[in-house]
């Protein structure tokens, strides 16, 4: 297989997988207001039940935000050595600027992969917030009883 098909599988494949992520962020993100703007507090005899069902998916969310950087890092790093390869390989023929031009390529996953981190870590952050909201306002609600 040419070095040039590599790069290419390389590149979409981690870009490919980081969009699937941020797919997967906003999915559950949505799901998750929606869920939490028809809970009925009241229909909870148990403090823990509640939080079982508010918190679902959250983990999956904080974890793409957290590791989403890693693999944008992990695709840059990998086009880097299929760069460096290619320079060896063409190190007669290969002018500066095509150097340049694979090596900035190469940086495009780690934006993507911290394109996909922020809003995950934002979209987490307030859902967990919402969470504590809900469980103080079931709390309250226990206490009126």
């Amino acid at each position: 297989m040419p070095i040039e098909q590599l790069k290419d599988i390389v590149d979409y494949g981690v870009i490919g997988l980081l969009f699937f992520l941020s797919f997967i962020t906003f999915a559950y993100a949505i799901e998750r207001v929606l869920f939490y703007r028809a809970v009925r507090l009241e229909d909870y005899k148990h403090k823990l039940a509640l939080e079982l069902d508010l918190s679902k998916r959250l983990a999956t969310i904080a974890s793409i935000g957290s590791n989403a950087p890693y693999i944008g890092l992990l695709g840059t790093v990998l086009a880097i050595i299929l760069t460096f390869y290619i320079i060896g390989d063409q190190q007669d023929t290969i002018d500066p600027g095509e150097i340049m031009k694979h090596l900035a390529l190469a940086l495009k996953a780690t934006a993507a992969g911290l394109v996909v981190a922020i809003p995950a870590t934002v979209l987490y952050n307030a859902l967990l917030t919402r969470v504590d909201t809900l469980m103080v306002k079931w709390e309250i609600l226990q206490d009126e009883k």
